[in-house]
């Protein structure tokens, strides 16, 4: 069972402060550090120490930064299919404050560009019983496109529907499983409760709903369930939240690839995001290969 993760990889730059500043003002950040990251490369990378059979389809600029980060996924990842363009590569600018909160604001115009089915291979490599993972990221359109090639060939379907583009939302009938965290199922449904935005969002055509709740876990809500399963998370002091969102869905992924049940893919990735924003960074934060294959033994024999 192979996990295809279709997505973004860009340039993340983190800067760290003691709180997030006001309107209009200038704050000095205590550090500051450039990064390998995006949505797309954070979760094929996350999937990919599960010990699952990753490829990662993305798109990047014709530049140095698109060479860098070229380089750095190849040292992760052992099937890479990259589309250049001759655009700037995406970036992202990480703002981290000191309770590891953050925001995040991105350049995303290789991503915009990206149209996998029309520009790859896609299509052609999905095989019956495949995973093929997306997230927000690009296009509606272009997502809508890969998740629709994944079923018309038997695969399993993983939405991410985040960052929110209320201007272009994906099909969420296509989504056989659908993750997004407690601020998207809001702006979503329009909903506070959590229960109420789950069945929200099953109401929009989504198979299975996982909302995330940082550290209380997440709430999964199937289509023979009555009502949300709880699931919670690890007690633990966070560092840096950036990633652990994604840690959390390329666990996921990968642990279902591996055969795992839902329930049990969850507690692995709940595990694994836990680890994660204990240490700083975004995808440097993702649980080594040895790391997740302990949670994997631990979580098949609990």
């Amino acid at each position: 069972m192979h996990v295809h993760v279709v997505g973004n990889a860009c340039v993340d730059t983190m800067f760290r402060v003691g709180r997030f500043p006001a309107a209009g003002e200038t704050l000095n950040a205590s550090s500051y550090a450039d990064g390998l990251g995006g949505k797309g490369a954070n979760q094929a990378v996350a999937a990919a120490r599960t010990g699952a059979a990753v490829t990662f389809w993305t798109a990047l600029g014709k530049d140095r930064a698109g060479a860098w980060i070229r380089a750095s996924l190849d040292r992760e990842l052992s099937d890479l299919e990259v589309s250049e363009f001759d655009l700037p590569s995406d970036r992202s600018t990480i703002v981290i404050e000191a309770g590891g909160e953050n925001f995040i604001v991105s350049g995303v115009a290789c991503s915009e560009a990206f149209d996998p089915i029309a520009q790859t291979a896609l299509a052609r490599r999905i095989s019956f019983g495949d995973i093929v993972v997306c997230q927000g990221n690009l296009r509606g359109a272009a997502i809508n496109a890969c998740l629709r090639a994944a079923q018309e060939n038997g695969a399993r379907t993983v939405l991410n529907a985040s960052p929110v583009n209320a201007a272009a939302l994906p099909d969420f009938g296509l989504a056989q499983l659908l993750v997004v965290n407690q601020s998207e199922a809001k702006a979503l449904t329009g909903e506070g409760d959590m229960a109420a935005a789950a069945d929200a969002l099953a109401a929009k055509g989504a198979g299975t709903v996982v909302i995330t709740l940082g550290a209380d876990g997440c709430l999964v809500l199937g289509p023979d369930q009555e009502a949300p399963l709880r699931l919670p998370a690890p007690r633990i002091e966070a560092l840096d939240t950036s990633g652990a969102g994604d840690v959390f869905c390329g666990c996921l992924a990968g642990g279902l690839s591996k055969g795992i049940s839902v329930t049990s893919a969850l507690k692995v990735a709940l595990a694994a995001a836990a680890i994660a924003v204990t240490r700083p960074g975004t995808l440097i934060s993702c649980p080594s290969a040895p790391e997740m294959a302990a949670l994997i033994d631990e979580t098949e024999l609990s």
